[in-house]
């Protein structure tokens, strides 16, 4: 069958349209401060909207500026984000900011060569900021978006391997006229319609152009990359109680995975080891310490962008040594009670609500 050409007035009409009637309210949305919208965008990096909201909310709260934001302590602002995950987006939050305070008088420029120099900044999230903020026509690209026009062109190709092409029809759709409510648009389409799975079709402004839907291969475009299994890792976690009945807690190295974050120390384990080998070694080589390990608290399961986790949770007992932070930016003793002050990764949070039920 033959395809109909694309009519990009045609197509960026319907789908203003369609958005005036059905988009989303969502609180960003009423707002034309760079910095809330910039907030915003990092947060629904990898994360979805009902997520989302609250963590924005409270944020606004706590740091209702871009001054407020540098000028605040990096561990408050983690604990602010912790649950988010993904923790390099508050890092790269808090440096950006400081230079936008130190380079921009504390406004996000509003020019995209000047917003792609600053930290965590891609080129969706700039074009997210600068049509929503300041209406610029500046195209975006972010799942959503491919889905969308994957299915828009019958993409005969991962995403991934036609960014290219992807971003081109992205730049000549967008509206030069409507930049900030056009990106708002084509996200809210592939949020509500242009769905991962049984999208609904026939709500789409778009259906008659779509070369997916008319071809009827919507449910197989976007083509996925076919993706190794991720590897999984054993990993023996103490709490450490010394006399005082204090717990051992050490902060990851800044840079890295979690890093800033603070986590109950352990490590992988090797072949050939018990846990309560895994957990004395990992513990001399991380602390200096002697340690017992005691009765096991809980096994977690968890799993990241790359790989699992199987957490194995041990009570300890501190025995002698001075503890030491060999692989760790810092260490310190802390109650249960204190604990809470410390911004944690999601799986430590699930240790300290088992330490609190046995307590």
């Amino acid at each position: 069958m033959s395809l109909p050409e694309f009519d990009s007035v045609q197509l960026r009409h319907s789908l203003l349209s369609w958005y005036t009637q059905t988009g989303r309210n969502l609180p960003w949305r009423n707002s034309r401060d760079p910095y809330q919208i910039w907030i915003s965008e990092i947060m629904l990096q990898q994360t979805q909207v009902k997520t989302v909201i609250p963590y924005y909310q409270r944020w606004l709260e706590t740091f209702p500026t871009v001054k407020d934001l540098a000028e605040a302590d990096l561990q408050a602002v983690l604990k602010v984000w912790q649950g988010l995950g993904y923790y390099a987006r508050a890092r790269n939050l808090h440096a950006c900011a400081q230079q936008i305070v130190q380079q921009y008088d504390g406004v996000f420029p509003n020019q995209l060569e000047a917003a792609l120099s600053l930290p965590g900044i891609g080129r969706t999230t700039a074009g997210g900021v600068l049509s929503a903020a300041y209406n610029l026509p500046v195209s975006i690209l972010d799942g959503n978006v491919k889905r969308v026009l994957a299915r828009l062109r019958a993409l005969s190709v991962p995403p991934a391997k036609s960014l290219k092409s992807l971003w081109e029809w992205s730049d000549s759709l967008l509206d030069p006229d409507h930049p900030r409510e056009f990106n708002q648009a084509i996200m809210d389409l592939g949020a509500m319609v242009c769905t991962p799975k049984a999208p609904n079709c026939s709500e789409c402004p778009w259906k008659r152009h779509c070369q997916a839907y008319l071809l009827n291969l919507q449910s197989e475009i976007p083509m996925r990359e076919i993706s190794a299994p991720l590897p999984h890792k054993m990993i023996g976690v103490a709490v450490i109680w010394n006399q005082q009945g204090q717990i051992l807690i050490d902060k990851r190295p800044a840079k890295g995975l979690l890093g800033g974050l603070w986590e109950f120390p352990g490590g992988k384990l090797e072949a050939g080891e018990t846990l309560e080998e895994c957990i004395k070694r990992e513990i001399q080589e991380e602390l200096a310490i002697e340690i017992e390990v005691k009765d096991h608290l809980i096994t977690i399961e968890h799993a990241y962008t790359h790989f699992k986790v199987t957490l194995n949770v041990y009570h300890c007992r501190y025995m002698s040594g001075e503890p030491q932070p060999l692989e760790c930016d810092e260490i310190r003793w802390v109650t249960l009670d204190e604990i809470e002050q410390f911004p944690f990764p999601k799986a430590n949070e699930k240790i300290i609500a088992a330490l609190k039920n046995n307590s």
